[in-house]
């Protein structure tokens, strides 16, 4: 019996998603303050602008008395050890697959550093449109959403790719 080459190889992928999101952060904390200021990228488009979050996306749940972390932590370590383990029977071929998770793996870890580090999340990107501004969020968070595209992207419109799950 012969094994396939499984996809693990992609966890690399989440690494650097992990290092890039952690770098984006350390300079937003270095050079954003104070936290709130707008700092003009592409004037009616975008902002650099710090803020925290200790809830999930779009603030959910931020108004805990501090239990939401400890959620959000155990959330993030269990969605990241099924994925894993997805990729584990993942063929390495199986690109349709595999780069989804890894964006989504290294997005869950990156604002998992941040919640055991500082019991919130870093986010500092700010797109917005007159009055309208689309909550403000960061790399890890851009690793998740496009994973999580991608994931149901590919499941609907990629059909049957081969070497899918063992």
């Amino acid at each position: 019996m012969t094994t396939k080459p499984n996809a693990l190889p992609w966890l690399l992928l989440s690494a650097a998603v992990i290092v890039l999101d952690q770098l984006s952060k350390w300079w937003a904390l270095a050079a954003l303050q104070p936290a709130g200021m707008p700092h003009p990228v592409i004037p009616g488009l975008l902002n650099w602008t710090l803020a925290y979050n200790p809830g999930a996306a779009f603030s959910f749940l931020a108004w805990g008395n501090g239990w939401q972390r400890w959620f959000f932590v155990v959330l993030a370590l269990v969605i990241s050890a099924v994925l894993v383990v997805w990729l584990l029977r993942t063929a390495r071929r199986d690109w349709r697959t595999a780069l989804p998770l890894a964006l989504v793996i290294g997005g869950a870890i990156g604002n998992l550093i941040d919640r055991l580090h500082a019991a919130q999340v870093t986010d500092f990107i700010d797109v917005y449109h007159r009055d309208w501004h689309y909550p403000v969020f960061n790399l890890a968070d851009c690793g998740i959403t496009v994973g999580a595209v991608l994931l149901v992207a590919f499941g609907l419109f990629g059909g049957k790719g081969q070497g899918g799950v063992r």
